[in-house]
C-alpha cells in the first residue's frame, strides 16, 4: 500500500515555483541563466515597513496571535478596501493568512464538495484548478481569447454555469496575461452572475495596483454591491508592497464564510506571523505614493518587453494592462527545427529549447492553460530583460 494519499495525484506542483527554482539551480551549478520567472518585484521592501518590524520585535510582538489575524491589521484592512475600493467590512468579515494563496486555498476547501464546479477562466494561476481538484471540485475552464484580450466574455461565462457551479475565479490584473477589466466589462459579467444566486464569486485582486496607461481598477463587488454577500474579495501586500516572502493576504467576506474558514485554518496553520502581520500593517497604513512610482518602471519595462517581443520571427503579444507578465504567442515557431534537428511541437519543446542553448528561463503557457503561448516576467532590471530579449531573439532566428 502506498503511503502517499491517492488524493495528490490529482495535482501537481506548482509550474511557476518549479521553474523558478530550476532557474536558481543551475544559476548555483554556474550556468549563466537569465531568469525571467518570478513572479515577485525586484524591489525593495519599503524601509518604513521593516521598521515597524523592528518595533515590533522590540516590543515582544513575537507571540501568537488570533488565528484570522490581529485587530491591528484588520482594521488596517477595512481601511484599506473603504479607501481603494468604497467596501464595507466588519471585522467578523475580514481573514488574513499565509499569503493569498491560503486565503483561496481555505476557501475552497471549506465550501467545495465532490461533483462541485468552479468556473476558471483561461489563462489562470497555476494555483487555481489544483486547489479545486484537491477539493474533489471539477475546474471548468472557459476560454478568455487573444483576440477579446484574454478576457471571459459574459456570453461564455453564462454558458459554463450550470447547477452544479459553485464558484467563478476571477484574477484580473492577469497573471499571466496582464489583462484588466474595465468597469464596464465587470458590469457586463454582473449581470450575469445577478441571475444565477447560486454561483458565488471569488476576485483575486492582488495585482490591483499594478495597472498601466492610466487604468483604474475596479472590483466586482464594488460594481455591483448585491454581489457582495457571495463574493470573497481577495489582496495581499505581496505585489505593490515588494513583500512576497513576508507571507501575508487577505481576504474580505461574509462572516459565515470567513468563520469557516478561519476554523479550518486554526487546524492548519494557524495565525499568520506575527512579525509579519506588524508589517503589513505599516504598509497598508503607511505612505502609499511609492507604489505609482514602481508603476511607472515596471510600464516601461513592459513597454521595451513587448516592444522587442514583436520584432522577434515567430513571436506575437498582445499589449498587457496590468500585472508584470507578457504573454506572448510563439505559434510562429511551432513546426520548426532546432540547429540540433529537433521539430519543436509545442510551447512546453520551445521553453526547454530556450534553456538548453540560450540559458533563458521563461514558462510554458500550457502551465496557465492556453497554448502554444509563453510567460516572461518583466519584474526584473531593464539589463536583464534586453539581455533576455537578446537571447530569445538568437534563439528564434536559429530556428529553420
Amino acid at each position: 500500500m502506498s503511503l502517499i494519499a491517492a488524493r495528490l495525484n490529482r495535482i501537481k506542483p506548482s509550474p511557476s515555483s518549479m521553474a523558478s527554482q530550476r532557474a536558481r539551480e543551475l544559476r548555483a551549478a554556474g550556468r549563466d541563466i537569465i531568469s525571467l520567472t518570478s513572479g515577485e518585484p525586484d524591489f525593495d521592501t519599503p524601509a518604513h515597513v521593516c521598521e515597524a518590524v523592528v518595533s515590533a520585535m522590540a516590543a515582544s510582538k513575537t507571540k501568537y496571535t488570533d488565528v484570522g489575524g490581529t485587530p491591528e491589521l484588520k482594521a488596517s484592512i477595512i481601511k484599506k478596501f473603504k479607501r481603494d475600493n468604497d467596501l464595507d467590512y466588519l471585522e467578523n468579515e475580514i481573514i488574513v493568512g499565509t499569503g493569498g494563496k491560503q486565503i483561496i486555498f481555505n476557501a475552497l476547501m471549506c465550501t467545495v464538495e465532490a461533483g462541485a464546479e468552479v468556473i476558471v477562466p483561461t489563462p489562470y494561476w497555476v494555483s487555481y484548478p489544483d486547489i479545486v481538484l484537491l477539493a474533489e471540485g471539477k475546474p471548468v475552464f472557459v476560454p478568455g481569447l487573444p483576440q477579446n484580450g484574454f478576457k471571459l466574455s459574459p456570453q461564455d461565462l453564462e454558458c459554463a454555469i450550470t447547477p452544479r457551479t459553485r464558484w467563478l475565479i476571477l484574477n484580473a490584473p492577469n497573471n499571466p496575461s496582464g489583462a484588466a477589466y474595465t468597469a464596464a466589462e465587470l458590469r457586463a459579467l454582473a449581470d450575469v452572475l445577478l441571475r444565477h444566486p447560486h454561483v458565488w464569486i471569488m476576485t483575486d485582486d492582488i495585482y490591483e495596483h499594478i495597472l498601466y496607461d492610466g487604468r483604474q481598477f475596479s472590483t466586482i463587488a464594488q460594481i455591483e454591491p448585491a454581489l457582495k454577500d457571495r463574493t470573497l474579495t481577495i489582496n495581499g501586500v505581496s505585489k505593490a508592497y515588494s513583500m512576497t516572502g513576508w507571507r501575508i493576504g487577505y481576504g474580505g467576506a461574509p462572516a459565515a464564510l470567513v468563520k469557516a474558514m478561519t476554523k479550518l485554518q486554526s487546524q492548519s496553520t494557524s495565525n499568520a506571523s506575527s512579525i509579519s502581520q506588524a508589517a503589513a500593517t505599516a504598509a497598508l497604513n503607511g505612505p502609499q505614493d511609492f507604489i505609482e512610482e514602481r508603476t511607472r518602471i515596471f510600464q516601461e519595462r513592459r513597454d521595451l518587453v513587448v516592444g522587442e517581443l514583436n520584432t522577434i520571427p515567430g513571436l506575437s503579444c498582445h499589449l498587457p494592462e496590468g500585472a508584470f507578465y507578457a504573454f506572448p504567442s510563439c505559434a510562429g515557431v511551432i513546426g520548426k527545427k532546432t540547429p540540433q534537428g529537433k521539430i519543436l511541437k509545442s510551447d512546453e519543446e520551445f521553453v526547454l529549447y530556450l534553456l538548453e542553448q540560450q540559458n533563458l528561463a521563461v514558462i510554458q503557457g500550457d502551465a496557465y492553460g492556453v497554448s502554444p503561448f509563453f510567460r516572461i516576467s518583466f519584474a526584473t532590471s531593464m539589463s536583464e530583460l534586453k539581455e533576455g530579449c537578446r537571447r530569445l531573439r538568437l534563439a528564434c532566428e536559429a530556428l529553420s
